[in-house]
């Protein structure tokens, strides 16, 4: 099976500048033809029980299996694998993944992953959790797409495993603050409320902030120290990003005293990227999977690159990281029409009176750091040094 950025530059090429008709649906659909998409767990038409099954990240019709509580995919022939619900299905969280029949864990591989859960005798915990859940089950299948390593630090890797903790402040607090350490990623949970979330935007002068942006930006932590850390990338990215042995502490002090550099926008994708290296790069790598999500949604609904053309400046190859790499002209296309594709979406949100889907500005710079970043998921995937 083909990874997502190769699936996508694969589509691209094929359809983004092709002039077969728009509109081509291939996303997921019930066995009664209707769309049903990532979080269904039943159709809205015919009331077919839904299940994600990750191994083939589809959104599947389900019939009744052999055993009790199983269940098959829909359209295959009886003797086919059997699955089970995750466990959080009855849960606020209302988990709609499938978990191989044959497997004594109960949980999905994204619930897995789970150390802490907020309290649930207080309803809103419950609603924020289901809101906290639906983008980390989003987070997990665009990194399995991605062939990146996903394993539960709590019950299958204590030692280069990942899991998370989501907490809620104490009224008298301290506030929960969202980081990670050591493959712990924390999420204060009041995050799930738009309400506060959007009153700290403001405070923090941020122009995107999401509970996605969240786990996106501390997942990038993780994979800092799982596929950078102590590799041959190292040097390469204090390179290109600065030497992540600055002092952390200091350098925040200095952000919140003094702000960013005038020229930040120059150098970073965000005021917060120039802090540290390692904030560079988890910004930087939050936005690269931006960039492959929403490009993936929108080949899937069949968008194409007519229906968003643009007069802008396109990249070059020789913009990228490595501009001798195999895919390099594949990462281009990517890319530009990305740059095709917010330069209409921001239009559109604008025309809503809504703030811009994506206010940020990619400059050659910030690519460079995207390049590096695809090449390290590429060996991550591969298993082979890119390093030349």
């Amino acid at each position: 099976m083909l990874n997502i950025f190769e699936s996508i530059t694969k589509r691209l090429v094929e359809a983004w500048k092709s002039d077969e008709p728009s509109g081509r649906r291939s996303s997921f659909r019930c066995r009664c033809g209707r769309p049903v998409f990532f979080y269904n767990s039943q159709c809205l038409g015919c009331k077919s029980p839904l299940g994600y099954e990750p191994e083939t990240q589809q959104v599947r019709a389900l019939a009744v299996g052999s055993q009790p509580d199983t269940w098959q995919l829909d359209e295959q022939a009886d003797d086919a694998r059997l699955w089970k619900r995750c466990e959080n299905f009855d849960s606020p969280a209302g988990c709609n993944w499938l978990v191989p029949a044959d497997e004594s864990e109960t949980l999905c591989v994204s619930c897995r992953l789970n150390n802490t859960i907020p309290t649930l005798d207080d309803p809103d915990n419950c609603h924020w959790w289901r809101q906290i859940e639906n983008a980390k089950r989003r987070l997990v299948a665009q990194l399995l797409n991605l062939g990146l390593p996903v394993v539960s630090k709590v019950s299958e890797d204590p030692e280069r495993g990942v899991m998370f903790d989501f907490l809620r402040s104490p009224e008298k607090g301290p506030r929960v603050l969202t980081g990670h350490a050591n493959g712990l990623i924390t999420l204060n949970v009041e995050e799930a409320d738009d309400s506060i979330r959007e009153k700290t935007r403001h405070q923090m002068r941020e122009p995107y902030r999401t509970l996605l942006g969240h786990f996106r930006h501390e997942i990038g932590h993780y994979y800092w120290d799982r596929l950078v850390a102590g590799t041959p990338w190292l040097d390469k990215f204090r390179d290109l990003f600065g030497d992540e042995r600055e002092d952390y502490g200091a350098a925040l002090k200095r952000n919140y005293e003094q702000g960013p550099p005038k020229d930040w926008a120059d150098r970073h994708i965000s005021s917060y990227a120039s802090v540290h290296p390692w904030e560079d790069w988890a910004e930087s790598w939050a936005h690269y999977l931006h960039v492959v999500d929403s490009l993936d949604t929108a080949l899937r609904f069949g968008l194409r690159g007519e229906d968003v053309e643009q007069a802008v400046e396109p990249f070059t190859v020789e913009d990228l990281y490595d501009p001798h790499v195999s895919d390099a002209q594949r990462v281009i296309l990517l890319v530009n029409s990305w740059v095709q594709l917010t330069t209409v979406v921001n239009e559109m949100a604008r025309s809503m009176g809504q703030h811009d889907f994506y206010p940020f500005v990619m400059s050659r710079p910030v690519l460079r750091k995207m390049h590096f970043i695809q090449m390290i998921v590429k060996e991550a995937r591969g298993g082979t040094s890119l390093i030349g």
